[in-house]
């Protein structure tokens, strides 16, 4: 997401030149059905305490990647049905409230401490008729918690897929990192099909009680 001003003029571009400086891009899934992206990272702390973070973006979402230019706007309402909205302030000597507002995503599954799972279309995305699902689960093991994050995209949504993944995947995977980073943790790489090891799962769908993934020395999870 863009500051307000920014995104009308610039748009998918923009979001091409935000992402240069954010994890390197790698996507899971990309063909005419849509985009897959998906990380992974290790954070010191219990699931409760990383659940805390997760469910205060301004904490942690970048300023940058906002429609009023400040992460203290967000908030997310963490039931289902809730919001993950953004309030767009009066203009500096206005009378009045808010001018606006935005929906970024609306909460469809919520389970405190496990998993969470957001539906909408991030940023210039939201213009278009794409559908998409974001999904956090934690798991824990001896040392803390695994984030597994994951986004699906799929629906209408103009510009070529190939060229699109890496430029969102750069904007998600900065805001990944800045949550594991705030939580003391590091980020991970995407997984690829070619590096997902025995114990990953293949979808966050999957029930959020099952055993922890565990590294093989095939697949990179770092912080740990």
């Amino acid at each position: 997401m863009l500051k307000s001003a920014r995104f009308a003029a610039l748009a998918l571009a923009a979001w091409g030149v935000a992402s240069a400086g954010a994890a390197e891009a790698k996507v899971q899934e990309v063909s005419e059905r849509g985009i897959v992206l998906r990380y992974v990272a290790h954070v010191p702390v219990g699931p409760e305490e990383t659940w805390a973070v997760l469910v205060k973006p301004s904490q942690w979402w970048d300023s940058e990647h906002t429609y009023s230019g400040d992460a203290a706007n967000l908030t997310l309402d963490v039931r289902p049905g809730g919001c993950f909205c953004e309030v767009l302030p009066a203009a500096a000597g206005a009378k009045g409230g808010a001018r606006g507002g935005v929906e970024h995503m609306r909460a469809i599954y919520v389970d405190k401490g496990r998993a969470l799972r957001l539906s909408g279309a991030l940023g210039p995305l939201q213009a278009d008729a794409a559908v998409a699902t974001l999904t956090f689960q934690f798991k824990p093991d001896e040392t803390g918690t695994q984030v597994l994050v994951e986004y699906v995209v799929g629906g209408y949504f103009r510009g070529d897929p190939a060229k699109l993944a890496p430029m969102f995947d750069g904007v998600l995977g900065g805001q990944v990192d800045r949550l594991v980073e705030k939580l003391g943790g590091s980020f991970a790489a995407a997984f690829r099909p070619e590096t997902m090891g025995e114990g990953i799962p293949e979808s966050a769908a999957e029930p959020a009680g099952s055993p922890a993934p565990k590294a093989d020395g095939k697949t990179r999870i770092i912080g740990r």
